[in-house]
């Protein structure tokens, strides 16, 4: 039977909505699209760019725990309400993923609050697993 785990990160919205931050199936790990919140005190800065690289904080977080880094991402997806928002957030996204070039979409579209200014959401694959 494969593995199916479910990996939480503290954040309220995981128990109201009722998702986990990741899931392992195998030797696949799905990362929730992940905002800029810090979990720690749920909070949440104005500016895009940090934003960007607090999500890519929480993200770390997941694939560590699941036992993966970046390096095993195969799939990252960008959702945006603000398409100007998505340059400023490049020099991030190229430190987490430039070495790994993941396949890659950016979406431009609504976010569940305001506050939130970029989503990230990734797929990864575990090395050495079957």
């Amino acid at each position: 039977m494969t593995e199916r785990r479910a990996i939480l990160s503290g954040s309220t919205f995981e128990e109201r909505i009722g998702y986990a931050r990741a899931v392992v199936v195998g030797d696949h790990v799905h990362v929730s699209g992940t905002t800029g919140y810090d979990y720690t005190t749920m909070t949440i800065s104005d500016d895009v760019v940090e934003q960007a690289e607090q999500c890519l904080r929480n993200i770390a977080a997941a694939l560590e725990e699941a036992g993966c880094t970046f390096a095993d991402v195969v799939r990252v997806r960008y959702l945006l309400p603000e398409r100007a928002d998505f340059e400023p957030c490049w020099p991030a996204l190229r430190h987490a993923f430039g070495a790994v070039r993941p396949a890659a979409t950016m979406m431009v579209c609504g976010l569940a609050d305001p506050a939130m200014r970029i989503e990230i959401e990734v797929d990864a694959h575990r090395r050495g697993q079957s």
